[in-house]
């Protein structure tokens, strides 16, 4: 029994002192400082912002009857395009006709007895100042002649543009009122969308984007997920904000020579912006500490050297550098957690265009 006890604890002291245990603890610690880095790159970048939109008729009016009476004639159908000036509804207005063959008769005596005045004029019958009478009696007569001729032709809904005729809300023989809705007309050569923005991107619209409308594309996304084959331009700011919301309305005018969009789609108006020779980094190579960004810089030393940067932009996968690093700084990509500011390290150089390739969202 006492020899056992003996042979364990020489074991026990073997073991303790056997050098191959302290290897594991070297490599660990060698492994522990071995990390990776990458530079950061210059490309252009595209930013993409994307806006839930509503889509209209640049020209969108309610077609009203003009005049009281049966509706006589309707010579346009549903969805039909109309030209401009081309007669779409007819109403019969009797009275309206009457008071015309009246006002008719009326000029016609005015000018008999304006014709008949001036002969007697003529052999000093009448003085001049009669003469006058007649002749502003005539003209009188025939500006209410007018009149009711204008009267009349509201009867004769026409085409006030070329667009898209809607449902008909009334049918061939129904009485209609002056200003019942007949039917609604669309100018859909140029549709206009328009979205919500919030007043922060608003401002930077302002003050960067509009002076960049070159490097602007408007895009327009329609509910089958397909891309409008034609792009926008943003035309027009509403004056007033949202305050309930802290929006403010933007247009976005798309031309449609197909006429695939019509008055009342809806869509996602896509905003993209190019960025020409921006830095770029990955962003799992950034950290946090108190809402600010850093990263990492190995100098040529090895020393690493906490830096903050300023971001310009952010993506998925990346970040769009202001400030903080140059092109040629090395950064720690991967190993971050493993290293302190002043610390010498041991490193691994990735080139950043592999880095980029293997993102998911790569800058364009």
């Amino acid at each position: 029994m006492k020899n056992y006890s003996m042979n364990a604890s020489i074991l026990a002291v073997m073991l303790l002192s056997f050098p191959a245990c302290d290897k594991p603890k070297e490599e660990h610690h060698h492994e522990q400082h071995k990390i990776l880095v990458t530079s950061p790159i210059v490309q252009d970048v595209t930013t993409t912002q994307p806006y839930v939109c509503q889509i209209h008729s640049c020209r969108h009016i309610e077609v009203r009857a003009l005049e009281s009476g049966y509706l006589e004639e309707i010579t346009v159908k549903e969805g039909q395009l109309v030209k401009q000036g081309e007669s779409m509804f007819k109403v019969n207005p009797a009275l309206l006709q009457a008071k015309l063959d009246a006002e008719v008769a009326e000029a016609q005596l005015a000018q008999l007895e304006f014709n008949n005045s001036k002969r007697l004029q003529e052999q000093n019958t009448v003085s001049p100042q009669e003469v006058a009478l007649y002749q502003a009696k005539l003209a009188k007569a025939q500006a209410k002649v007018k009149l009711s001729e204008a009267e009349l032709n509201f009867a004769n809904v026409k085409a006030p543009f070329t667009g898209i005729l809607d449902r008909l809300r009334c049918q061939q023989g129904s009485l209609v009122a002056e200003g019942d809705i007949l039917s609604t007309l669309s100018d859909n050569k140029v549709m206009w969308a328009y979205f919500y923005v919030p007043e922060r991107r608003y401002l930077d619209y302002k003050a960067n984007l509009e002076k960049e409308a070159a490097n602007l594309k408007v895009e327009l996304v329609l509910a089958d997920q397909s891309t409008f084959p034609h792009p926008g331009q943003i035309n027009a700011i509403e004056a007033d904000f949202n305050n309930d919301f802290g929006t403010i309305a933007f247009r976005a005018d798309f031309p449609n020579p197909d006429a695939l969009l019509r008055h009342g789609q809806t869509g996602n108006v896509l905003v993209k912006r190019t960025l020409h020779d921006a830095i770029v980094i990955p962003q799992r190579a950034t950290f946090e500490i108190l809402d600010k960004r850093y990263v990492f810089v190995v100098e040529e030393d090895g020393l690493v050297r906490q830096s903050e940067i300023a971001i310009e932009k952010e993506l998925d996968d990346i970040y769009v550098i202001k400030s903080g690093v140059a092109v040629n700084d090395r950064i720690v990509l991967e190993g971050i957690r493993q290293v302190k500011d002043g610390e010498k390290v041991e490193y691994e150089f990735r080139d950043p265009v592999e880095v980029l390739g293997h993102l998911k969202n790569k800058a364009e």
